[in-house]
């Protein structure tokens, strides 16, 4: 369990947070989006009988193209950042960690209790990260901007959808279907994203990311049409 708040929790947050600070926005989503490939080849080196098949390969990096094509949008502006970088794909191996003990995990304990569980150690393995970065101690905080609405609506939508909610039904997920099969709508995340900025910020959709859209959506179908065990 402190395996599962160290790799889902803290670990996979502060990597991710980090590398944004450091490299490109499309970078960090372009090899985030690399999890469920890593999901796939640990599992298969941890386990040597299953097998790591090709349609699985194949149906991963149609995604991964459609996902590239998505987050690019037609603007090929490549920014190599090796920190950065590096820092993503840490994250995304975590992540891809996580996923594994939690299916060790989901055997033997409730979804709800392991998802409490996430929270608690990856809070508590947060506490020495702050010794190797002290300056984040002495950060000034203006407690005044706990008064405004939008900030209470933001905490709570962030505590209470995008973390308690969507651990709880990521872990379902796995629970029933297993970490590999699970981490392969990863990449639809970014076709969401299109399409919710187009709702909510109005912001074009492309013929790029229309036809990365089809990629991933097609990429996705075939791992579920051809199987992935």
């Amino acid at each position: 369990m402190i395996g599962m708040g160290f790799t889902g929790g803290s670990l996979y947050f502060v990597s991710e947070n980090t590398a944004l600070g450091i490299t490109l926005a499309s970078n960090v989503s372009l090899i985030i989006c690399t999890a469920p490939i890593m999901v796939a080849f640990i599992a298969w080196l941890l386990n040597r009988k299953e097998k790591l098949k090709r349609s699985l390969l194949t149906g991963s990096f149609i995604a991964l193209a459609g996902v590239a094509l998505v987050v690019f949008n037609g603007n090929y502006y490549l920014k190599i950042s090796p920190i950065g970088d590096l820092l993503t794909f840490i994250s995304a191996l975590m992540w891809a960690c996580y996923c594994l003990i939690l299916k060790k995990m989901n055997t033997r304990y409730p979804t709800l209790f392991l998802t409490r569980k996430v929270f608690f150690y990856g809070v508590l393995t947060l506490f020495p990260m702050l010794l190797l970065f002290p300056g984040h101690l002495s950060i000034h905080f203006d407690t005044s901007i706990l008064s405004l609405p939008v900030v209470w609506i933001n905490l709570l939508f962030l505590g209470v959808v995008a973390s308690m909610l969507c651990y709880i039904m990521w872990n379902t997920a796995v629970k029933q279907l297993g970490p590999v099969y699970t981490s392969n709508y990863i990449y639809i995340v970014p076709l969401v994203t299109v399409f919710a900025s187009a709702l909510i910020l109005n912001e074009p959709v492309t013929w790029v990311s229309l036809l990365g859209a089809a990629f991933i959506l097609y990429g996705v179908y075939f791992v579920e049409r051809k199987g992935y065990s």
